[in-house]
């Protein structure tokens, strides 16, 4: 199976804080550090690191032509990414606090000028047996999904951060949605993760993941529910610890691996990513996970 991610790209402004700063309230920031970025961006490079033939399709300013390098070096196939020299590269400035808990703001740029011929243009080498991997931050999410599902590709979806237009996506078309408890109450109106996996399976008829965070994740899909708990490390930076659970599971699925394996792999690799500094740089390799076992 091939997998087309067709997501952001940002450059991550990083500040190191005591604490996430109130409304109105003004802090000093322990340290910046510059790091490639984007949630699309992100799952590529764990879906590389962990062993899978990922293509990513974006779009990027003249400013993020250094990401494309960055992607390549972990094994992405950045082929499909185009450099718009009319626009600024998506970028988020992300503060961590002591506890290791993060808050962003995110800006589109680059991000949100996909245009319906870079869409045609990336889809038409993919095809029935593929898999197309979204997330909600670039513009046409919906056109992207009709799209994909009318050349056969099986569809993940990812719809962080969510918005209220998810709701009317059509998510019918969706094979496998990944949310947190959060975004999944924003779908469906249910707060408790078990009642919840029902109420997405019918808004797409397909399989569904949350994640939980510190107590793991739950998957609902044919006639079957797991839970896999979370495997319990000292935090230091959860920004990417959703985007390497997402990557890893892809990964396994991809190479038929059980349900249980993939997300028992997934929950391992988000541990190792939690327990380092950074975004993308905190994203384990395949190497790292086995030497963990």
């Amino acid at each position: 199976m091939r997998i087309l991610n067709f997501g952001s790209l940002n450059i991550d402004y990083v500040h190191r804080v005591d604490h996430i700063a109130r409304p109105g309230e003004t802090i000093a920031g322990k340290s910046l550090d510059i790091f490639a970025g984007g949630k699309g961006a992100n799952q590529s490079v764990a879906l590389a690191r962990a062993g899978a033939e990922v293509t990513h399709a974006g779009r990027v300013g003249e400013d993020g032509r250094w990401l494309l390098d960055k992607l390549a070096e972990a094994g992405v196939d950045v082929s499909l990414i185009q450099v718009d020299p009319d626009v600024r590269t998506g970028h988020a400035v992300i503060q961590v606090d002591d506890t290791g808990e993060n808050a962003i703001l995110l800006h589109g740029g680059a991000n949100q000028a996909i245009t319906p011929q870079q869409i045609d243009r990336a889809l038409s080498g993919f095809g029935k047996g593929d898999l197309l991997l979204l997330q909600n931050e670039i513009n046409h999410v919906p056109a992207l999904i009709t799209a994909a599902a009318d050349r056969g590709l099986s569809i993940c979806l990812n719809p962080a951060p969510m918005s209220d237009d998810v709701r009317g996506w059509p998510l019918d078309k969706v094979s496998l949605l990944i949310v947190n408890e959060t975004e999944g109450e924003a779908l469906c109106g249910e707060d408790d993760p078990w009642e919840m996996l029902p109420k997405l399976i019918e808004l797409t008829g397909g399989e569904v993941i949350v994640t939980l965070g510190e107590q793991g994740a739950l998957y609902a899909g044919p006639g079957e529910a797991i839970h896999q708990p979370a495997i319990q490390t000292d935090v230091i930076d959860t920004t990417a610890a959703g985007d390497t659970f997402i990557g890893y599971f892809l990964a396994h699925r991809a190479a038929d691996d059980p349900v249980e394996d993939c997300l028992k792999a997934a929950a391992t690799a988000s541990a190792l990513c939690v327990a380092k500094a950074g975004v993308m740089d905190s994203i384990p390799t395949d190497v790292e996970i086995s030497e963990s076992n």
